[in-house]
């Protein structure tokens, strides 16, 4: 477990517990990768994730799109992000997500964007 030194706010650490917490919806998005996989997804969301015998909430995460509550959940950023492929979803959205902002602030705070 890292010490309060090396640890941000509000942010989870990816660690042995959360890996292993998090491994079937991780594995659910690991397997987007395959174009076959995609389409089922795309096709029939319900069908495709219930193959992976994911828990109630990490559904409601990957259906609700909610970024940070997949993290919350064990998923890893790099992985769940193969999601976002699918909507598509603008990696600002997801950076704003992971941050607690709005769209519009994250724009403009983080990237001094004028919305």
């Amino acid at each position: 477990m890292a010490d309060a030194a090396t640890q941000i706010p509000e942010t989870p650490l990816f660690d042995r517990a959360r890996s292993i917490q998090g491994y079937k919806l991780n594995k659910m998005a690991m397997d987007l990768g395959k174009p076959e996989n995609r389409e089922a997804f795309k096709t029939d969301e319900d069908a495709y994730l219930a193959r992976y015998s994911l828990t109630d909430e990490e559904v409601a995460a990957v259906k609700a799109r909610d970024w940070h509550e997949m993290v919350r959940l064990g998923g890893n950023l790099f992985f769940i992000l193969k999601i976002s492929a699918i909507d598509p979803t603008p990696m600002t959205r997801i950076g704003a997500a992971q941050a607690g902002m709005e769209h519009d602030d994250f724009l403009r705070q983080r990237l001094g964007k004028a919305v």
